[in-house]
């Protein structure tokens, strides 16, 4: 039976989607009402205060039995989850196998993505001895999709590489407490190879040998330098990254010749596991994730 459904999203994002200047969430209110859907529009803040209505969330977490819609790192690709979670999402708990992927068809859409996003600057990329190690928030606490913290990963990152430089990006958009800053400059003091600097990304994958994170973009973004990571945390996109945990680091041993097909794995990635907006099957695609969510 259909049911009313809400969308409680950010005052700009709600604005942009009842205007219907939003070419995702036009494409899934369409399908919605053709599914017989009613659908109201309501600000984020006001999430389990209306009434009980399926509800569609923008990356935060739904009540029960709602969904989450989420950017899957680029526009214009999206998932629909019932978590908001990447790492509980199907496509993380999928099998990838290259064998499936067309490679005529991932060759040409990563090529075009690598230069939609990055211009020309993938096929300058060089290694030069270095290690790029994009931070996220909290870097001194352990959360529940980390195997340690995120200043223990650079520790085991010099002790388990010994050779090349380390350079950890903070991240421009979080803050960091003065205990996060002298812990990383009495790290660095302590360690020669160690640089910390504030963002500047796409340079830094651009030069490094590899990266090291827990789940950040930026390991997704390495992807079109065909640069291949290290993830100490679990993050959707883990198929052809090397693991790590501070009781098994054997990844440092197999990364530096670690070149999985990164074209098909982009390709699978988004193109068969995400919803794709800007393609002629965004319906369908946007069907199937309500299906697979029970919808």
């Amino acid at each position: 039976m259909a049911k009313h459904v809400t969308l409680y999203l950010d005052p700009v994002l709600r604005r942009s989607a009842e205007n219907g200047d939003h070419n995702f969430f036009a494409h899934l209110v369409a399908v919605l009402r053709d599914r017989g859907h009613g659908v109201d529009f309501a600000d984020q803040g006001d999430l389990g205060r209306g009434p009980g209505t399926r509800a569609i969330t923008h990356m935060v977490p739904p009540p029960p039995g709602g969904l989450c819609v989420r950017r899957v790192y680029h526009y214009p690709f999206w998932a629909i989850e019932p978590s908001a979670e990447r790492w509980s999402w199907h496509v993380a708990k999928s099998d990838y196998s290259a064998a499936i992927v067309p490679e005529s068809d991932a060759t040409a859409f990563y090529a075009r993505w690598q230069k939609r996003l990055f211009n020309d600057a993938p096929q300058q990329a060089s290694r030069k001895g270095l290690i790029y190690v994009p931070l996220q928030g909290r870097i001194r606490e352990k959360r529940s999709f980390q195997s340690c913290t995120p200043v223990d990963m650079i520790r085991h990152t010099l002790q388990s590489d010994r050779t090349r430089r380390v350079v950890a990006g903070l991240h421009p958009k979080e803050a960091y407490t003065q205990a996060d800053l002298i812990t990383l400059d009495a790290l660095a003091a302590a360690h020669p190879r160690l640089r910390i600097v504030m963002g500047q990304m796409e340079p830094l994958l651009q030069s490094c040998d590899y990266v090291v994170t827990m789940n950040s973009a930026a390991a997704f973004n390495a992807m079109f330098f065909g640069k291949p990571s290290v993830l100490f945390g679990q993050i959707d996109f883990h198929h052809i990254c090397l693991k790590a945990t501070p009781e098994d680091l054997t990844a440092f041993d197999r990364i530096a010749g670690h070149a999985p097909d990164f074209a098909r794995y982009v390709y699978w990635f988004w193109q068969m596991n995400s919803v794709n907006a800007g393609h002629p099957t965004v319906r369908e695609s946007i069907g199937a994730a309500l299906d697979r969510a029970g919808w």
